[in-house]
């Protein structure tokens, strides 16, 4: 099943770049009709999971909230648990019926649906979640992730004491890829001697698996554990067996505390507020947004857990802030892939389209790459 912006939807969003209740109400006009007379605006979001899943949804919900908080004027309803089926459809459909002015949907599998949608109502700004689709009124958004990863594998590197840390991935696609690489990066800028072990769980959220794959990388000397995965029981299980635990998506110190480091967690909520400021005032156009840490914190590091000490902290903190500056790319040669090979050459760096069709490890990464 298609999921998010992880099955390669931004991939070719650079060649381009080259509820649970719905409220009733009618639609205005015009987007500036609607502030201009103080009306509420109207904004919708759409999840593929639940909201309580302390991951994806979760995340993008918190900036749901964010929006509510920061913008008085806005009336915001939300519909989680959809499937990236036809039935998103019929949901997206119903929303804009309901006098929605705005509508996000926070999956990638939603992209063509959306899409279908869009040409209906061509007065309704639709916001998709990590695709490469638009049109007048459709535009896209997601984040540098792995600048988010970088830094939290810098928090790895520096509390592994057997060099091995583990990795539970979904799928070998080139967000996960791009991901664990930046991950790796990050480890070895202050532990050359990493070596991280990839496992694949075939699926973004099947606790069961997950737990029996992060036994076996604790089983095979890892120490920390760090996933692309939606749930928390690969923290949890961390917990379980005394080792430490990289978070994603959001703040997971509640779910195994003595065992979560930190993590990259998104922050949609920045981002929402322009966005739905701009439609509001008419200034919104079609896009396709990819932000990192310097943008809007889109995406950053998260916060520590109490394990973590100053020296840690600053570091991270001083390497994030040269990732604001430009001072440093986390693709910035000379890299060298799995084998030796040189990959990135010294004064090189990926460029984005590379970045976002990545499809080798980098070195010390110990898996594979299904093809």
């Amino acid at each position: 099943m298609l999921k998010k912006f992880r099955m390669g939807g931004l991939i070719l969003l650079c060649a381009a770049l080259i509820m649970s209740t719905l409220a009733a109400g009618c639609q205005s006009n015009t987007q500036k009709k609607s502030a201009s007379s103080g009306e509420k605006i109207k904004v919708a979001f759409v999840y593929e999971g639940p909201i309580s899943d302390v991951g994806w949804n979760f995340a993008q919900d918190q900036g749901r909230k964010y929006l509510i908080s920061h913008m008085p004027n806005v009336e915001v309803t939300y519909v989680d648990n959809v499937p990236e089926t036809a039935d998103s459809e019929k949901i997206f459909t119903q929303l804009a019926q309901k006098g929605n002015k705005i509508i996000f949907g926070t999956t990638y599998g939603y992209m063509d649906y959306m899409a279908n949608v869009a040409k209906k109502f061509p007065k309704v700004v639709f916001m998709h979640c990590s695709g490469y689709k638009t049109s007048n009124n459709l535009g896209t958004y997601f984040g540098r992730d792995y600048e988010g990863r970088y830094l939290s594998g810098i928090l790895a590197g520096k509390y592994t004491k057997s060099n091995i840390i583990g990795f539970l991935a979904p799928f070998s696609i080139p967000e996960v890829i791009r991901n664990i690489d930046a991950f790796t990066l990050g480890a070895q800028s202050v532990n050359p001697g990493v070596k991280v072990k990839v496992v694949y769980t075939n699926s973004w959220s099947d606790p069961a698996t997950e737990k029996t794959a992060a036994n076996s990388l604790v089983d095979a000397g890892a120490d920390v554990l760090a996933m692309h995965l939606d749930s928390t029981t690969v923290p949890q299980t961390a917990q379980e067996r005394g080792v430490y635990a990289i978070g994603f998506s959001s703040d997971m110190r509640s779910k195994a505390p003595k065992a979560v480091l930190g993590g990259a967690v998104w922050n949609w909520g920045p981002h929402y507020v322009k966005i739905v400021k701009s439609v509001a005032d008419g200034t919104w156009k079609s896009s396709q947004y990819w932000g990192g840490i310097k943008d809007d914190s889109i995406i950053d590091i998260g916060p520590y857990g109490n394990m973590v000490d100053s020296d840690a902290k600053s570091l991270v903190s001083k390497k994030r802030n040269d990732i604001i500056s430009g001072r440093l790319n986390v693709f910035a040669g000379p890299i060298y892939d799995q084998s030796g090979n040189l990959k990135v050459s010294q004064g090189q760096k990926l460029t984005d389209e590379q970045m976002l069709s990545l499809n080798w490890f980098v070195k010390g990464v110990e898996g594979t790459i299904s093809k």
